[in-house]
């Protein structure tokens, strides 16, 4: 009779963790994207982009929820200990593949805590420098490095940050050490840019763009493989093509649920993501904030957790060798 009982529990269970998955999204209960910054950031941006262009095929409200602190391990905790319901899913960037090497101690291990639903876009970066630089152009700027070593002021968003990682690259591409000034986000690292304060910074072309056009900064290379084709950036060469054989850096965004959250689930986030990803208006906000929609296998749940590892594996070294790390 025991065992009977035992059964029927479990049984039970398992109707009832069918019925969660097929009925997701719950009527009337909407899908919170955490993004793990302050609002009116990049990644935010893209959030709420991405939210708009989800609402329609999963056919419920999808809002944003701004969770910020330690490089984005604090939102991206929040979702990996959320409930398994598909309900609350998060954007991230690069960090959820650079923190592992930046944190000495993380609250949950990116590879195994979530469930990855998608890679969602790609954003250029960009080398700029403060007005008043002697250089104009990328050859100049490597003769005034030489002749200011122990004197460069490298500024960048704070640990983690795009801008952060992007300026250790470039560091270690020409073999000088600069000081580096971590910033609390690009607002008042670009002030500083723009006011002389610093003299160099590498970072998204969401956050340049408008800079370089406007021409309060001067601009020397992009960070891609390819040149990039908007209008404000076309003619500023790759820093591959400019000497830094292979130099290539951008900052991506990613989709990602609890792990455990029921497989019927996560299909659902997952084709929700890719019709976004597909949606005409998305693609245009997008190109306008100089990214790239994602339309390769990447928005494979399963191939963008192995293009997450290969990042891990590809930034660890990098971190490490400059020695920043956080508590």
């Amino acid at each position: 009779m025991k065992k009977l009982f035992a059964l029927s529990l479990l049984v039970a269970a398992s109707c009832q963790t069918l019925v969660v998955a097929s009925d997701f999204p719950v009527k009337d209960k909407p899908v919170t994207i955490v993004v793990p910054f302050v609002a009116g950031g990049p990644t935010d941006r893209v959030a709420r982009d991405l939210a708009e262009a989800m609402r329609k095929p999963l056919g419920t409200t999808v809002v944003v929820e701004n969770v910020a602190g330690a490089g984005g391990t604090i939102g991206a905790n929040k979702v990996a200990k959320a409930p398994q319901d598909g309900h609350t899913v998060l954007l991230h960037h690069i960090g959820m593949a650079t923190s592992p090497a930046l944190y000495r101690k993380m609250p949950y291990n990116t590879m195994d805590d979530f469930e990855f639903l998608g890679m969602v876009n790609e954003v250029p970066m960009t080398l700029i420098g403060r007005p008043t630089l002697p250089a104009n152009n990328f050859k100049e700027l490597v003769t005034w490095i030489g002749q200011n070593k122990g004197k460069i002021n490298l500024a960048n968003a704070g640990l983690g940050a795009a801008s952060h990682l992007c300026g250790l690259m470039f560091q270690q591409a020409v073999k000088t050490d600069m000081t580096t000034v971590p910033y609390k986000g690009t607002a008042p690292a670009m002030n500083d840019l723009m006011g002389g304060q610093v003299d160099l910074l590498c970072d998204q072309t969401t956050n340049t763009s408008s800079q370089i056009e406007g021409k309060t900064v001067k601009a020397f290379a992009v960070t891609t493989m390819k040149r990039l084709t908007t209008p404000a950036l076309k003619d500023l060469p790759t820093l591959n093509e400019a000497g830094l054989k292979d130099f290539n850096v951008s900052i991506w965004h990613g989709m990602y649920a609890p792990k455990g959250t029921p497989a019927e689930t996560v299909a659902k986030l997952n084709a929700a993501l890719r019709a976004a990803l597909k949606d005409p208006e998305f693609i245009k906000k997008q190109e306008a904030l100089g990214a790239v929609v994602v339309t390769d296998k990447r928005t494979d749940g399963a191939e963008h957790k192995k293009f997450v590892a290969a990042e891990i594996a590809k930034w660890g070294p990098v971190i490490k060798a400059a020695g920043e790390y956080a508590d």
